[in-house]
């Protein structure tokens, strides 16, 4: 009787060797797509844990918005980097390149997987690439926060299309903090600030297989608004009004959250709420989209394709001689 194919495999919850490097997943796409999901069932099947990569789910206070794993998702494979920042604490890219590192690099030392999930272009980069040293300047900064307060925000975005095209096409250009940001470094370097994105990619102690899921645009576009519909009828303007006092962080600059307001002020309806957050939500997708488009080696899948998604898994177990710890099987929407 022929030999069963994994006689000749180990399971990748089998102990790292020696002679081994780990595997890192990446899975990344815009938002509404499935990713978290997907992540956990990977996950599921690799007997390993979640490393989070979205910029906004960081936070503290605000689940609703920003589409957090639940506590149940969260009970069934453990994730990292999730629900720990108050919503006045900055955190950036950089920290998140440090912090997750450490992480992987303990974790590495005894696990042949990890899965990064996420769709935060910019923290996926930092982690698999490395960022460049990018300077700043309290003092720059401080006079663009005036002008600022003084002039409004269209006419930084003005000035930021001059300076660096390039980076505004794929950044959240209703976001202040963000915009700012992105000027100072133009001025003190006299450099655009998406040229400190195109680094020689640092060298990782560990192998990376990016999958991207995307669908067809009018499917996203559905899921979308029906997620703005459930995060209102979860509660959302009860999140909402309990951060007012921090409606000026950049945590509460983001799509969800800023377009408020207006209905709390009596100036428009709470089915026009819905609509700003539904239309920017799709906007910010897009965004995202165009980011993941210009990166290289990611492998897409539509994100319906179960079947194509853990075969390209297997393949990649399978030149290490891996096999799954269990069947990976996609039970259904994120």
């Amino acid at each position: 009787m022929a030999d069963s194919p994994l006689e000749h495999l180990t399971s990748v919850a089998a102990p790292i060797q020696p002679n081994e490097r780990p595997l890192l997943i990446v899975l990344v796409g815009p938002t509404a797509v499935g990713k978290t999901r997907w992540a956990i069932e990977i996950a599921r099947a690799l007997n390993t844990e979640i490393v989070n990569a979205d910029s906004r789910q960081i936070y503290r206070r605000m689940p609703i918005g920003t589409a957090t794993p639940t506590a149940e998702e969260r009970a069934e494979i453990t994730h990292h980097f999730v629900d720990f920042v108050e919503p006045d604490s900055a955190y950036s890219a950089g920290q998140f390149e440090k912090e997750a590192s450490a992480w992987l690099d303990h974790w590495f030392q005894h696990h042949r997987t990890a899965v990064l999930a996420g769709g935060s272009g910019l923290y996926v980069k930092a982690l698999i690439e490395g960022l460049d040293d990018i300077p700043t300047d309290p003092s720059v900064r401080s006079q663009l926060n005036e002008r600022f307060e003084l002039y409004g925000l269209g006419p930084l975005v003005d000035e930021l299309a001059q300076r660096d095209p390039v980076h505004l096409e794929k950044m959240d250009a209703q976001n202040p903090q963000r915009v700012i940001r992105a000027l100072e470094v133009c001025i003190i370097s006299g450099r655009p600030f998406s040229s400190f994105h195109n680094q020689v990619p640092q060298e990782r102690p560990y192998d990376i297989w990016i999958g991207g899921l995307q669908m067809d645009r009018e499917s996203l576009h559905s899921r979308i608004n029906l997620r703005v519909e459930n995060m209102i009828k979860a509660g959302l303007e009860e999140e909402v009004r309990a951060l007012q006092h921090l409606r000026d962080t950049n945590a509460l600059r983001t799509v969800g959250f800023r377009e408020w307001p207006p209905y709390f002020n009596n100036e428009c309806s709470l089915s026009a709420v819905q609509d700003e957050i539904q239309m920017r939500t799709r906007q910010f997708a897009k965004r995202q989209m165009t980011w993941f488009q210009k990166t290289n080696g990611i492998q897409w899948f539509d994100a319906s394709d179960g079947e194509n998604i853990a075969e390209a898994l297997r393949v990649e177990c399978g030149k290490r001689r891996w096999h799954f710890a269990q069947p990976l099987v996609h039970s259904g929407s994120q």
